[in-house]
């Protein structure tokens, strides 16, 4: 089994925003060598997340929407506990629903995608720079 690991730099626009990252996860996998397999694309930071959806800009700005009220319900009178130490604390909550990582099937030498599927960091304590871990795992 071969094992690659590549590394993408993301730099998000927004405090809350959506980035296609597809075109690093495919460059990865078409320059690991693996032909069949599977690819783990991973965020080491605990404010954004990944997903699998439609690049759609209406979509797009939904799940922006979304991402910016969701949780806002629960902060109570006095906000989220951990505000206290650096007023991010939605979006810590947030990245937990969304998750740090997506895997996806690999077969033909590209990441296995539906017509309309695309990988998308979504950022929510931005901007900032972020760092993709993308490995590649098969034969």
């Amino acid at each position: 089994m071969k094992i690659h690991q590549a590394e993408a730099a993301v730099k998000t626009a927004g405090a809350v925003c959506v980035e296609n990252v597809t075109g690093h996860v495919r460059r990865a996998v078409e320059g690991s060598g693996v032909e069949d397999g599977f690819v783990l694309v991973s965020v080491p930071h605990t404010t954004c997340g990944l997903v699998v959806n439609e690049d759609e800009e209406g979509l797009r700005r939904d799940i922006v929407r979304m991402a910016g009220s969701l949780l806002t319900s629960l902060a109570g009178p006095v906000g989220f506990e951990h505000d206290r130490v650096d007023n991010n604390a939605k979006a810590h909550l947030t990245s937990i629903l969304l998750g740090h990582a997506v895997h996806l099937p690999v077969s033909g030498s590209a990441p296995v995608l539906g017509t309309w599927q695309s990988v998308f960091l979504i950022e929510m304590d931005g901007p900032r720079s972020r760092r993709l871990d993308i490995r590649v795992f098969g034969e």
